[in-house]
């Protein structure tokens, strides 16, 4: 899993497809003629392609700034009739689910409803605990920013597996899990380290942190996210499926390898019960709404600026990235700083990002996880030639 990105741990760079997807055809939305920040998007464009050219299905991509929106589709959204992409597709946003995971319980803490210095242990009390993991020591901002030291579940070896590699994956699909049993798989490891000490990227804090949600509102996390966050925006595309299987249309097929390494065959992973990530990664949407979302996030719409402040409040991850609280931050090579998040999860890699001003918005989405580089796409538009 890439720290950034990924909720799955089988999404991994490796071969190219086949010749036959390596001259996509390339449609340029509405306002393709106009310039944005960066000039005419011609960077963009040509990472787009090497996308597909790469070994990427297809992509569909939106990008907003004070000149007008511009969308590119590029490859196909089901390789079996060669469908192109839409630029209006639905897709599995994987870990940008955190970020609305985050919001909401910021909501909550200014509401007095909770505290981010209240205890796990003091929501979900006996939930974490054992092989050195004690949720009496770690708080909510540690699940948030991921210093808790909690192990990812999604890390576990036979998890994976189960539910990331072929024959498990082809056979448990469409297995139910209970938010409880992800947290007991971490539990059987050793933390990553002490509480506070350290960082590192957990699937298991955002389970948390939705079953903290449900708690403390007496109501599914997913139906505070919609109360909260959808309804408000108007996010038309955006979801939490729970148990769900498919994918909303106007959407495309999703596509994995089901190998440690990305080799091997294609396999269209499209329907899956999403309950393996539950508020770690489960929702669906689209780029026009993720750019709403953050772009109404970063501009204090959803938050106080006390809440807002502590979600910007970053942890240095690299020489590039910091994490706030479901919020990450990438300086890009020619000195723009972006925030937002990304997400994988089977056959879906996606990423949503703005400037700090919301003025410069972008999210997209490959229909593939096992090859193409999110961070060149970003940065060719926010940098260009």
């Amino acid at each position: 899993m890439r720290k950034r990105m990924r909720t799955t741990a089988v999404a991994a760079v490796a071969a190219a497809l086949s010749a036959a997807l390596a001259a996509p055809a390339v449609a340029a939305g509405p306002g393709a003629d106009r310039t944005g920040d960066t000039g005419d998007h011609r960077a963009t464009t040509r990472a787009v392609r090497a996308a597909v050219q790469g070994g990427v299905p297809g992509v569909t991509l939106r990008a907003e700034d004070r000149r007008g929106v511009w969308t590119i589709t590029a490859g196909a959204g089901d390789l079996r009739t060669e469908r192109p992409r839409s630029p209006r597709d639905r897709y599995r946003v994987g870990s940008i689910t955190k970020t609305f995971v985050a919001t909401v319980l910021l909501q909550l803490e200014a509401e007095g409803r909770l505290s981010l210095d209240d205890t796990v242990d003091s929501w979900l009390p006996g939930l974490v605990t054992g092989n050195g993991h004690d949720g009496a020591r770690i708080t909510l901002r540690q699940l948030l920013n991921h210093t808790s030291g909690i192990y990812n579940y999604t890390a576990d070896e036979d998890f994976g597996r189960t539910y990331f590699l072929k024959d498990g994956f082809l056979e448990h699909r469409y297995d139910t899990l209970a938010p409880e049993e992800l947290v007991r798989v971490a539990m059987s490891h050793e933390p990553d380290f002490a509480p506070g000490a350290g960082w590192n990227y957990s699937n298991t804090n955002y389970v948390l942190a939705g079953l903290v949600i449900e708690k403390a509102t007496g109501r599914p996390y997913g139906e505070e996210i919609r109360r909260r966050v959808i309804r408000p925006l108007h996010l038309t595309g955006t979801s939490v499926p729970g148990t769900r299987t498919g994918v909303p249309g106007p959407s495309s097929r999703a596509y994995g390898k089901l190998t440690e390494d990305g080799s091997g065959p294609v396999h269209d992973v499209t329907r899956l019960n999403p309950s393996m990530a539950f508020s770690a990664g489960e929702m669906i949407s689209d780029s026009e709404d993720l750019n709403r979302f953050y772009r109404a996030l970063l501009t204090g719409r959803l938050l106080p600026k006390k809440q807002l402040d502590r979600m910007t409040d970053t942890v240095t991850v690299d020489d590039t990235h910091g994490y706030g609280l479901g919020l990450m931050s990438t300086e890009l090579s020619c000195g723009v700083t972006v925030w937002g998040h990304g997400g994988g999860i089977h056959g879906s890699t996606s990423d949503a990002v703005t400037t700090r001003s919301g003025r410069h918005s972008l999210a997209f989405n490959f229909n593939g996880d096992w090859s193409g580089d999110p961070e060149a796409v970003i940065d060719a538009e926010y940098c260009g030639d």
